[in-house]
């Protein structure tokens, strides 16, 4: 896979223009006649015509009325894909059903008990209970917290404590070579959340490049201290290439930078994993300790609070909910919170912080509502194993059923909309079907890794009608992902609800805004939405 791009995001104030480049569709007119049967056959037709593109390999689309009921078009329905990012769709339905939009994550320091206010402890805990969303400042108040209790000295360790969860750190299949990347970063119950969109298990790794022929200085960010740092990088002349690469090897707690970057040029900051990320958590706690006054005689070990140990909280910290977790969570396709949500729908569902109890959850949590799991494999909750498998049917039976449950406001207005520029509303759509009938009128989770795409959701009706309900799933296309497909078909079902273009714009249908994405991942996995 690729490597992703620098982050260049902020939350809300995002102003970053999207390509302006423009690539031509098939224009599809609305039909004159009013005729619902013949409407439905011109759908299908065009749906056919759409989907004979070449650059469409095996694809499964359902489009449904979830009202009536009605099927309007089915293509290969009941055939097994790879999902890729539509398997948090089934994610985030089982959390929503098994947690609830209200719940909360709790991070606790805990010291052995004492009479009145210690001052002099032998260990301290920071202890995890899967929160996605603990930052670097949270951290920060924790240590302040234990101050204020009146403790100024640790005579033995920090323990980071992430027994929450199992201490299995990423899925069986998952591509080795994909673990530096922040798309891939290891799951711990203890883990730091980086920026706005909480990137968890991740530092912001800086080059900035020095004069002609010295090595480019590097800031590791958060595990500055925690991680080692081989730099084998250069600066070449002003003007040259730029052939920089930041890596960190598989099996090490180390970022390597190598290659060239030119004199002169912007500092580049790009997210890389770290190796245990509980521990990262444990060093900026130590590391905060002491910058308010707490002196740590010991070092920073990973490790469980003894059961023995009679204990007393001194510092806690609430996530935000669920309903708010969620928007970071599905706009931008984040698969370590993800794969945090499975392990804790198995510690509500079965008291373990597994994958394996967690997939078990999922799945009871979804044939709850009423879809049949039966050409489902649940084996990671992002969709990036490549066992994973959905039938276009059983998507679309999720995304009808949902939208039946209390929880359906929170579920809806998490997912991407289309061709909307705000990233925490357009998310991974916010450069697709721009100026044209689906934009603001689609929301649907996207989903791209090599060979693997897939857009699935809802149109709604104009006036705010019950609309569509959909499914495309593409796999096995050799080049970039069809993209384009997917925004066509879009595009003709907010057409055929009678959707037209914003004023001002091309012509309903006629062009769809060209997204600056490889086709190889998640525009939020390359950082380039």
């Amino acid at each position: 896979m690729r490597t992703p791009t620098p982050l260049a995001c902020a939350r809300r104030r995002w102003t970053a223009v999207a390509a302006a480049a423009l690539i031509p569709v098939t224009v599809f007119a609305a039909p004159a006649h009013a005729d619902p049967a013949a409407e439905a056959a011109d759908l299908r037709a065009d749906l056919d015509t759409i989907l004979a593109d070449p650059s469409v390999a095996d694809s499964g689309v359902v489009v449904l009325d979830p009202v009536t009921g009605e099927e309007l078009y089915s293509r290969d329905a009941d055939s097994p894909f790879v999902p890729a990012s539509n398997m948090k769709l089934f994610t985030a339905a089982a959390a929503l059903e098994v947690l609830g939009p209200d719940h909360t994550f709790d991070t606790e320091v805990v010291i052995p008990a004492h009479r009145g206010k210690p001052r002099t402890v032998q260990d301290v805990y920071l202890v995890g209970g899967g929160d996605p969303t603990l930052s670097a400042a949270d951290i920060d108040a924790l240590a302040a917290d234990v101050a204020a209790a009146g403790v100024k000295v640790v005579k033995g360790d920090v323990y980071a404590d992430d027994t929450w969860f199992d201490d299995e750190r990423l899925v069986d299949d998952w591509w080795p070579e994909d673990e530096p990347y922040a798309y891939s970063a290891q799951i711990s119950a203890l883990t730091v959340a980086h920026g706005e969109r909480y990137d968890t298990g991740v530092t912001e790794v800086t080059v900035t490049a020095a004069a002609q022929g010295g090595a480019p200085t590097v800031d590791l960010g958060a595990a500055e201290g925690y991680m080692e740092l081989d730099n084998r990088a250069t600066t070449g002349a002003a003007g040259s290439g730029n052939t920089l690469v930041v890596d960190r090897p598989v099996g090490t707690n180390t970022i390597v930078v190598s290659g060239s970057v030119p004199q002169g040029a912007a500092p580049i900051a790009v997210l890389r994993t770290v190796d245990e990320p509980a521990g990262l958590a444990g060093h900026l706690f130590e590391r905060a300790l002491e910058e308010h006054g707490v002196t740590v005689r010991g070092g920073v070990e990973q490790g469980e609070v003894p059961d023995d140990l009679r204990t007393r909280v001194v510092a806690d910290h609430t996530s935000p909910d669920l309903a708010e977790i969620f928007v970071p969570y599905m706009k931008f396709s984040n698969n370590g919170h993800a794969e945090m949500l499975v392990k804790s729908i198995g510690r509500e569902t079965a008291d373990q912080g597994t994958w394996a109890a967690g997939r078990v959850g999922v799945e009871e949590a979804v044939a709850g509502l009423g879809v049949d799991t039966s050409g489902v494999v649940f084996h990671d909750g992002s969709g990036l194993s490549r066992t994973d498998r959905v039938t276009a049917n059983a998507v679309v039976d999720l995304l009808a059923s949902t939208r039946d449950a209390d929880w359906y406001p929170v579920w809806a207005s998490a997912l991407p909309v289309a061709g909307i520029e705000d990233p925490f509303t357009g998310g991974t759509l916010r450069a697709r079907m721009v100026g044209t009938a689906a934009q603001g009128a689609v929301t649907a989770k996207t989903g791209t890794m090599s060979g693997v795409s897939a857009l699935s959701g809802y149109v709604a009706a104009p006036g705010g009608g019950d609309g569509l309900v959909f499914s495309i799933v593409n796999n096995n296309h050799t080049g970039p992902a069809p993209l384009a497909v997917q925004n066509a078909i879009a595009v003709r079902l907010a057409e055929h609800l009678g959707h037209t273009a914003p004023a001002g714009t091309l012509a309903q249908g006629a062009r769809v805004q060209e997204n600056p994405e490889s086709g190889e991942l998640e525009c939020s996995w390359e950082l380039t939405c």
